[in-house]
């Protein structure tokens, strides 16, 4: 049984602020480019929206303020969140590679120089 307990590691209160720390930064990143991108995707969503309300007559008779808001705002949040998850899994991607050990660092394939099939030719 000592055997066992001294094989398993002990996490300490530095470790594991530390790895808070780094979340929360991360958190707050991924938040900043998907508002960044929220806000950009509003607006290239709203300009032609509200001109092609005030331009096109089957527009103008179909689509109401409530469908230009959800039109906007539809737009703006699946920007918002597909930014966001790219910031996290690319951050998550970056940490993943920092802790790892050298060996599985190198990710670059060595080949057999045997061709590809047809169907996996670019």
């Amino acid at each position: 049984m000592d055997a066992v307990k001294k094989k398993m590691s002990t996490v300490t209160r530095a470790y594991l602020d530390q790895k808070l720390a780094l979340a929360k930064r991360c958190s707050r990143e991924a938040t900043l480019a998907g508002a960044k991108a929220a806000a950009v995707a509003t607006v290239a969503s709203a300009v032609p929206t509200l001109a092609s309300v005030r331009m096109l007559p089957w527009a103008k008779a179909n689509i109401n303020p409530t469908g230009q808001a959800l039109i906007i705002c539809t737009a703006a949040g699946m920007a918002y969140f597909v930014a966001a998850d790219k910031k996290i899994l690319s951050l998550a991607r970056k940490h993943s590679f920092e802790g790892a050990p050298e060996h599985l660092k190198n990710t670059s394939f060595q080949g057999t120089g045997r061709p590809h099939p047809a169907f996996f030719r670019p």
